[in-house]
């Protein structure tokens, strides 16, 4: 049975609004400069969504990503959902350009995809860290910075974390969310 769309607020329609604005302008000069270039999703989801305010279907990143122009070189949907890896894999057909990945994105970003975009190959990332909630490593966004080649749009949910932890007892926090140096975000 086929992922059923997420219902989504204003803020996401703006949020893929913006990357919308940046995808293209992006694409367009590592296109010129002859660079490499993928755009990376670490919570793809299904690929559309369904709006809370007009009950139409609006195309999710991986779709704004696909369609962007001119085109990425390569592109990296990742996503720990079945159901939606699924539904990404029906997007993609038998396209060679775009690969999707299942599991925990922690993991799949540093050991499969950032190692694909190495500055010294002329290589360079987009990277979209949009996590459903407060699972996402800061060694992923530390990596990142390092590599000098990756571009970072995160979407940190502040209702999320402050529903969970910050306006509550930080000592009722799960033990994922404090992370490994007991901060949120580890």
């Amino acid at each position: 049975m086929p992922a059923e769309p997420d219902v989504i607020g204003p803020w996401t329609e703006v949020k893929l609004d913006i990357l919308r604005e940046y995808a293209a302008p992006y694409s367009k000069i590592l296109t010129a400069y002859g660079f490499h270039h993928m755009y990376i999703d670490a919570f793809a989801a299904g690929g559309s969504h369904v709006s809370r305010n007009t009950g139409q279907v609006v195309p999710g990143s991986p779709l704004v990503a696909l369609s962007t122009e001119p085109p990425f070189r390569e592109y990296h949907f990742i996503d720990a959902n079945p159901d939606r890896v699924d539904q990404l894999r029906k997007y993609s057909g038998d396209r060679t350009d775009i690969h999707i990945h299942a599991g925990d994105c922690n993991e799949i970003l540093i050991k499969e995809v950032f190692p694909l975009a190495r500055r010294e190959d002329r290589r360079r990332a987009l990277c979209l860290l949009d996590p459903y909630n407060i699972d996402l490593s800061w060694n992923v966004i530390a990596t990142a910075g390092q590599m000098k080649s990756i571009e970072v749009f995160v979407n940190f949910m502040v209702m999320d974390m402050n529903m969970n932890v910050l306006l509550r007892d930080p000592a009722r926090a799960e033990a994922v969310q404090i992370g490994s140096h007991g901060s949120l975000l580890g």
